[in-house]
């Protein structure tokens, strides 16, 4: 599918492109095209690039002619937003201030990030502190949801009867939008995930059987298939490193964070007001089906 031209797809930069315009003395840069004598840096088109192929789409010249193209019409733009002076007015001056500490607070994570590599020993802390949390019993069972104990029972006493009929008793009586079509089916599952009451019903059933009495929930009355069980073991340190990096990083800018605020002297000498209160829909909510 072509992807249409949107001038959003850098308003990220707009702040950017407005201080160009009013800036006395510009570094020279190669140019990768000019608006009435001035440049559209390379480095700037490359960087929004960056940014389009990161997002999925494939560097091509149509693209780069699409980002000039974009940086061209925003740039005359911003020209005529300085000619009337409309980069001296107060909200746009806090805007471009804003705009510039968040790029030189990324910069700053960026630039943290480069500097402060996380070691192979950290990573295999990590990955044996939540490895525990990897390891367990799964368990693959269907159940039948009901409103009603007494609907319950009556499945109950119809797969004494005939236990074949546990797929279509799920598929006719289910009240599970999630499984009622697959025949109650839930898959592969960890118990820690799903309600107490649920968890101990299935892990004292035995391999094969459902429970002679409804479960109750907070959902409602369950009636419960165990098909099957499985050790759960945890994925092989160098399957699961990416994600590991990541979270320790995430960690460690955390940590950054909250020791540059608690070394910061950080008044509210405003508090914000309010929140608004929107006034309560007159119309009845919508029962769930």
């Amino acid at each position: 599918m072509r992807c249409k031209p949107r001038i959003g797809m850098i308003s990220a930069v707009c702040a950017l492109i407005l201080i160009a315009c009013n800036s006395k003395a510009q570094a020279p840069a190669t140019v990768a095209a000019t608006v009435d004598g001035t440049g559209i840096s390379e480095s700037r088109v490359e960087l929004l690039v960056k940014q389009q192929t990161a997002q999925g789409q494939p560097d091509s010249p149509e693209l780069r002619q699409r980002i000039i193209d974009q940086l061209a019409t925003q740039l005359l733009l911003a020209k005529e937003a300085a000619k009337k002076g409309l980069d001296k007015t107060p909200d746009v001056l806090d805007r471009l201030d804003l705009t510039q500490q968040s790029v030189l607070a990324n910069a700053f994570i960026q630039d943290y990030l480069k500097n402060t590599p996380v070691s192979e020993d950290a990573l295999k802390a990590e990955y044996e502190k939540i490895k525990g949390q990897m390891t367990g019993v799964e368990y693959k069972a269907r159940h039948i949801l009901v409103a009603k104990e007494s609907e319950a029972k009556d499945i109950i006493a119809k797969l004494k009867k005939n236990p074949k009929t546990f797929e279509a008793l799920a598929k006719e009586q289910s009240k599970d939008p999630g499984s009622k079509a697959n025949g109650g089916d839930l898959g592969w599952f960890d118990p820690r995930g799903m309600v107490p009451e649920f968890s101990e019903a299935v892990a004292k059933l035995a391999k094969g059987k459902f429970t002679d009495a409804p479960v109750k929930s907070q959902f409602g009355y369950h009636v419960i298939l165990l098909e099957d069980t499985r050790q759960k073991t945890a994925p092989p340190f160098d399957q699961v490193k990416p994600n590991l990096q990541q979270q320790v990083q995430q960690g460690n800018v955390k940590q950054l964070v909250d020791q540059l605020r608690a070394g910061a002297k950080i008044e509210i000498t405003q508090a914000p007001p309010p929140a608004v209160q929107k006034p309560k829909d007159s119309k009845p909510a919508e029962a769930s089906k």
